[in-house]
């Protein structure tokens, strides 16, 4: 297999397992007799805890010599963590188990796109290309767990989610590419803390972050909530799973087919993901006025744009705007921030948002990606400052912080 095709099988898997629990999970937890509130909480703790467990694993993974060790421990930790959660009785044992899982699988996600952009770099495929299989993944996924639920018990939730990760185990330990994470010595654990602090003080990285980040986030409720929504109007869980997988296909081919042409014509990162910000201020707003399903398909396409545009974008930004050993630790941080500081506050806020205004309460997403779109227009001036342009080239050496 090329390497484009192992990374794809990589994401496969992975994305398999996100396209079962996001849309998913909150039925499980709703099944349990657990209130809005109570879901946000079980949802939103994993995020928050990525404050300290995102750049703890971060250097904890850039310890070993190679980067597919710490995919292939981190896929039996999600394996348990999920399955943990499946036997409990209780919130606590609940709340344990999906903390184990879903920080786990958190994780996996930004190693296996360092790990991808440096074999893509090196063999010349394009990175949307292996990540674009994730999101067919995805898609299969919601659309097959959709029709499933129609026929088994809500636990099926969870027997995938443990199966999902246990390929993920045997895939990182046969099928991934044996890259080191270094070409020299493994890097003392205090020097990969001290590169985390030096991008922790760059402004317009941190800026950047937050504008993808923000707008990430306000996907907070629609994870959580939409398919408990969606069922209160009479929509099914097939049909549920059908709006998300047409969502994510849309996202296919903006990764497929766009993305692609949008680097060879030139188009940076920042425009891309200003984009992104207007277009999650328009999905929310509507989102927030409860559409009958006809419309829900049309607000379903503008997923490509709030999801895949800026998550390219900040990709971009953040390799850019990030020293070449410093890659893993920037991209977790970006992920710490847009998958779990902020994402985990909005998650948490959502559950109360939810039980006392509804669909309503996707106005506060639409409030959040206005903060995303502020932060953005912001970050033209630093990133000005810094040689580079609002386009942010492709390529470039790392300029550093500026004073």
């Amino acid at each position: 297999m090329s390497p484009a095709a192992r990374m794809a099988l990589q994401y496969v898997l992975l994305f398999a397992a996100n396209g079962v629990t996001l849309p998913f999970a909150g039925l499980w937890f709703s099944a349990q007799g657990l209130s809005g509130a109570e879901i946000g909480v079980l949802l939103a703790a994993p995020m928050l805890g990525r404050l300290v467990t995102g750049p703890a694993l971060a250097v904890w993974a850039d310890g070993f010599q190679t980067r597919r060790a710490p995919i292939a421990i981190l896929g039996a930790v999600m394996a348990a963590g999920y399955a943990g959660a499946g036997v409990a009785g209780g919130f606590a044992g609940w709340a344990i188990g999906w903390f184990v899982g879903a920080t786990a699988a958190a994780a996996l996600i930004p190693l296996s796109d360092v790990l991808t952009l440096r074999l893509a770099a090196r063999h010349g495929f394009t990175f949307s290309l292996p990540r674009g299989a994730g999101s067919a993944a995805f898609v299969l996924a919601n659309l097959g767990m959709g029709a499933l639920l129609l026929r088994t018990p809500v636990d099926a939730v969870i027997v995938a989610s443990v199966v999902a990760a246990l390929g993920i185990v045997l895939v990182a330990a046969v099928v991934l590419p044996s890259e080191r994470v270094t070409d020299g010595a493994t890097v003392r654990g205090r020097e990969r803390f001290r590169g985390l602090g030096r991008l922790l003080a760059d402004p317009v990285f941190m800026l950047a972050i937050f504008a993808v980040g923000a707008v990430q986030a306000a996907h907070a409720f629609q994870y959580g909530f939409s398919a408990i929504l969606w069922q209160t109007q009479g929509i099914s869980a097939a049909v549920t799973g059908q709006l998300w997988g047409f969502g994510v296909v849309v996202e296919i081919a903006l990764m497929w087919v766009v993305e692609p042409w949008r680097r060879r014509a030139g188009i940076g990162p920042w425009s891309l993901l200003v984009i992104g910000c207007i277009a999650s201020i328009l999905r929310w707003s509507l989102m927030a006025m409860a559409p009958p399903l006809w419309a829900l398909w049309p607000v379903q396409a503008l997923h490509a744009l709030t999801f895949a545009a800026t998550f390219l974008a900040g990709l971009q930004l953040v390799e850019r705007l990030s020293p070449p050993d410093g890659h893993t630790a920037a991209q977790t941080l970006s992920s710490v921030l847009s998958a779990g500081i902020l994402i985990g506050l909005a998650t948490m806020v959502s559950g109360p948002l939810y039980d006392r205004f509804g669909a309503g309460g996707y106005w506060a997403m639409a409030v959040l990606s206005a903060l995303g779109l502020c932060a953005a227009l912001m970050l033209r001036t630093g990133l000005r400052r810094r040689g580079a342009g609002a386009g942010v080239p492709d390529a470039g050496p790392w300029p550093g912080p500026q004073p």
